[in-house]
């Protein structure tokens, strides 16, 4: 319920029940308004946006440091990018994709290659030449130059694995070494380059 001036203003049983006058505005100047401390707004924003940072990190993005160049020309030595850890609880593993998994003969290395074949595919390679389900796979992410001439008879790739293969097919450590991946050593998805400037861009 408003309360109005009249309501509160107490009478003066001296001077025949009048009421007072109501003391004018000047007498009592308005309270001005607190001001936002500026610091305080600082900490508490700087606050947010590191625990921000701290989830997407922990539960969406990664930065990581590519060691060596065996997926030139696209990523070089040294490169930092991002992988997305949580896009493969959405979504299957493609062929194209280019992901970091533990290295299946040693858990505590990671490795960043391109997945060639799913599950359930059949592949071979004919003198450096990729044949998937038995066509030939066009490859421009391999230069002429970073090609070779090494064969593997054909395989069917298992249930819950994946062949990898690097770019830079002369140089590269990959399936054609140590086998298929299993599923659960994949827990990423490389997705963009931030550093330096000049590789900055989407992987693909």
């Amino acid at each position: 319920m408003p309360t109005f001036p009249e309501e509160i203003q107490p009478q003066d049983t001296h001077t025949g029940g009048q009421p007072e006058p109501a003391a004018s505005e000047a007498s009592h100047p308005p309270v001005p308004a607190k001001r936002p401390n500026t610091a305080a707004l600082w900490l508490r924003d700087l606050l947010v946006s590191a625990a921000a940072s701290v989830l997407i990190i922990t539960f969406l993005y990664q930065p990581v440091r590519v060691e060596g160049t065996s997926m030139l020309p696209r990523l070089e030595d040294r490169d930092r990018l991002f992988i997305n850890k949580f896009v493969y609880h959405l979504e299957s593993i493609h062929r194209g994709d280019v992901v970091v998994f533990r290295y299946p003969r040693d858990p505590e290395k990671s490795y960043i290659k391109r997945v060639i074949a799913i599950p359930g595919d059949r592949l071979r390679i004919d003198r450096g030449q990729v044949i998937l389900n038995g066509k030939a796979l066009r490859e421009g992410y391999v230069p002429p130059a970073f090609r070779d001439g090494r064969s593997m008879p054909e395989t069917v790739i298992p249930d819950g694995s994946y062949f990898m293969m690097g770019d830079h097919r002369s140089i590269s450590s990959d399936s054609r070494e140590f086998g298929p991946v299993e599923r659960q050593l994949v827990y990423g998805k490389a997705v963009f380059v931030y550093w330096p400037a000049k590789d900055a861009g989407v992987v693909r």
